[in-house]
């Protein structure tokens, strides 16, 4: 039996209640944690809670205060993402978003965010009204979707009030309860501006725990992730799920034999036994990418799979999957929901009423069916993208990070896109990587790895890319993996429109051949 998840966020930092403290003393926070005076500097990230029979929260870093029960505790851990005010039946979420220098805007964000609504089978709209707090225009949205079965105590009743500054700024009070939500316009009223006197930040960083890997499994992790001290490197080519014809040719020609692949999978493909059977055989690993999908394509025809999902649905496929995983018994790469914080997924929260947590759900419900099924030889990979799509707060990468205990590798996926596509741009690769790896270096204590990325060949130099990326990318000691991803994007017409591929020309090949010289003995 799978057990259900329990939905709470309980951390072990960073999470404050004023129920121990007299009503007259005041709560300071500063940079996640306690302190017993006011004092901070504007680059502190700094936080009042004035107790009473409703405490105030007061945050001087992101400009804002609002009153809420006195019983519920705050969470400041992703300060520059959001806070949370929760108890057990009901969760708000406050963001603050500045748009200033994007190409959102107040309404954009209103419309954009509001397009789940859209599936009427799922979400039940009980209110789409503007209103009026405090002076500014609000958009308020309620709304509720049916009990999911397998999540304890779901909250499954939403309010939503995007509060607009300007057309530039926005704050917004998501509710989320297990009950009907009736009595808290009172809360969404009290907000106020205040004076932003300190600067956000992120106050945790999330830990690497011990695994119960098999033997050949805690080996292959300990060699070539947490002990690894030079970088290995793999690649996607679309022909290897059948055949190394050309994959070993193209080998050949750049005198590097490539330690992993990528596979990807969606709920029509079972586990690629011979797949991955083959690739252990020819001395390689694989990324196995199962995306909780129909198509391998962009599909927005299913957009009830993450509630399906949780209610159990696909349970016989999930259950076999597993299973057919624990009898390959090798290690596995398992990249599940990647590039989770893009709208072109159907499993990111976009479809699903904004709710990551209802993401993580069904991440840890996924992971205990595999842990049911006893399989040991997966290493849980997770994978956002580099930048958020749509980028707005609720959908920040870290709002999707499921716990702990549920992830062994955090991947890194950040692409050169080139020109061909209205909206994108050509990203050298110092524009791209080290910034996201000081970020995720800072926030995470798990190994890293690149799980695919490329630069196209449209709208740049490739080629001064490539050197460029070889002579960079050995300065980021923790990540330990890096896969370049060795195909085609095409456009609706059926043009390319983003080249990845490593092997257009003679000249591409060479810069490759040499980049790849000095790891030929990592991989030998």
């Amino acid at each position: 039996m799978i057990k259900k998840i329990i939905m709470a966020t309980i951390m072990t930092i960073c999470l404050f209640t004023t129920s121990v403290f007299a009503s007259s003393n005041n709560l300071y926070i500063r940079n996640g944690m306690q302190v017993t005076n006011n004092q901070f500097t504007k680059q502190d990230d700094f936080k009042v809670i004035i107790p009473g029979s409703t405490n105030e929260y007061i945050d001087y870093s992101n400009g804002y205060s609002i009153k809420y029960p006195n019983h519920m505790w705050v969470d400041v851990s992703l300060s520059d993402v959001r806070t949370v005010i929760a108890d057990g039946d009901t969760r708000f979420e406050i963001y603050y978003d500045n748009f200033n220098g994007t190409i959102h805007t107040a309404n954009s964000y209103i419309s954009y965010s509001s397009r789940f609504k859209n599936n009427r089978k799922d979400h039940m709209i009980e209110k789409d009204v503007n209103i009026t707090v405090n002076g500014f225009r609000t958009h308020l949205l309620k709304w509720h979707r049916e009990k999911i079965n397998n999540i304890t105590n779901d909250k499954n009743y939403y309010k939503n009030a995007k509060i607009v500054k300007n057309q530039k700024e926005v704050y917004t009070i998501f509710i989320k309860s297990s009950k009907p939500i009736e009595n808290y316009m009172g809360i969404i009223n009290s907000f106020k501006l205040v004076d932003k006197k300190a600067t956000p930040t992120i106050n945790r960083t999330f830990k690497l725990l011990d695994k119960s890997f098999n033997e050949e499994t805690a080996r292959f992790y300990r060699e070539n992730f947490l002990e690894a001290d030079r970088l290995k490197w793999g690649i996607f080519e679309w022909t290897s799920s059948t055949h190394y014809d050309f994959l070993n040719k193209l080998e050949e020609r750049l005198d590097y034999p490539f330690g992993f692949l990528v596979r990807y999978q969606t709920l029509k493909t079972e586990f690629p036994m011979k797949e991955m059977q083959r690739a252990y055989n020819n001395n390689k690993y694989v990324e196995l990418t199962l995306q909780t999908k129909y198509t391998h394509h962009s599909d927005t025809d299913n957009t009830s799979i993450t509630y399906d999902i949780l209610n159990g649905k696909y349970d016989d496929f999930l259950i076999k999957y597993a299973q057919d995983m624990k009898e390959f018994g090798h290690p596995v790469l398992f990249r599940l929901n990647n590039e989770m914080n893009g709208d072109w997924c159907i499993y990111s929260s976009y479809f699903t009423s904004n709710d990551t947590e209802l993401f993580k759900a069904k991440w840890i419900y996924i992971y205990n069916i595999f842990k049911s099924q006893g399989v040991d030889n997966a290493i849980w990979v997770w994978n956002p993208h580099d930048g958020s799509f749509p980028g707005f707060k609720w959908n920040h990468y870290l709002t999707y990070y499921p716990g702990d205990e549920y992830v062994d590798v955090v991947g890194l996926t950040g692409y050169n896109p080139g020109t061909h596509f209205k909206g994108e741009s050509w990203k050298e690769f110092h524009e791209i990587y080290p910034h996201l790896y000081e970020e995720y270096a800072n926030t995470f204590e798990h190994p890293l790895m690149i799980t695919e990325f490329g630069s196209s060949s449209i709208g740049g130099d490739k080629i001064k890319w490539i050197k460029d990326m070889f002579n960079t990318i050995d300065q980021f000691d923790r990540i330990k993996v890096a896969i370049w991803w060795n195909g085609i994007d095409w456009d609706s017409e059926g043009n390319p429109g983003r080249i990845y591929r490593l092997d257009e020309t003679e000249e591409m090949l060479d810069v490759f051949r040499t980049g790849l010289s000095k790891y030929k003995e990592v991989q030998e």
